[in-house]
């Protein structure tokens, strides 16, 4: 398979850590919140399973407003380390029996990162959305990229995938997420 060709029936979306007192610190957040939207639309309409993290929900807060109104079905896991690839995760994405995994969150250069590395470590092909993850500071953004991209991750954006997984114009799926994309 080309590296960068994306399959619906092969791919699950990671959201990682959008949270209430984190994502109060990000400046790119309304970027972020606007390109997760579009994906869960994608993916919702394409039968992608979806899984969203929080990282210790106490002091955090919780999945954010503005994404927890966009998701229907999902898996909800909570977790202490910075990366999301636990053994629970891990037994959930054996679960789906796919290989493809679409990364969304914050911290680019910690959570986001250290998940991409150990999802890389795990056998699974990992696209990072480059306008769907957020970090304090742009220069930790653009490094935690950087890092991802030399472990092996393929760094794209929203509107790539999102037109890769749809494949064709004029379906019934496409007319549904075509208002999203304006």
């Amino acid at each position: 398979m080309a590296r960068h060709l994306l399959k619906a029936d092969n791919s699950v979306f990671m959201i990682i850590d959008l949270q209430e007192n984190l994502m109060k610190v990000m400046d790119q957040a309304g970027k972020v919140y606007k390109n997760t939207q579009l994906v869960l639309a994608a993916c919702y309409k394409l039968n992608i399973p979806v899984i969203v993290t929080e990282q210790y929900p106490k002091g955090l807060g919780y999945t954010v407003a503005e994404v927890k109104g966009s998701l229907g079905e999902h898996v909800k896991l909570e977790k202490i380390s910075f990366s999301a690839c636990s053994v629970d995760a891990l037994k959930v994405l054996k679960g789906y029996n796919r290989n493809q995994i679409l990364v969304a969150g914050s911290e680019t250069h910690i959570c986001v990162f250290q998940t991409v590395r150990d999802l890389i470590m795990a056998g699974y092909q990992v696209f990072v959305l480059q306008d769907a993850v957020c970090s304090r500071f742009k220069h930790n953004h653009k490094n935690g990229l950087e890092l991802m991209r030399e472990e092996g991750a393929v760094i794209t954006n929203a509107e790539t995938v999102v037109f890769d997984l749809l494949k064709v114009a004029g379906t019934p799926e496409f007319k549904a997420i075509a208002p999203l994309l304006k």
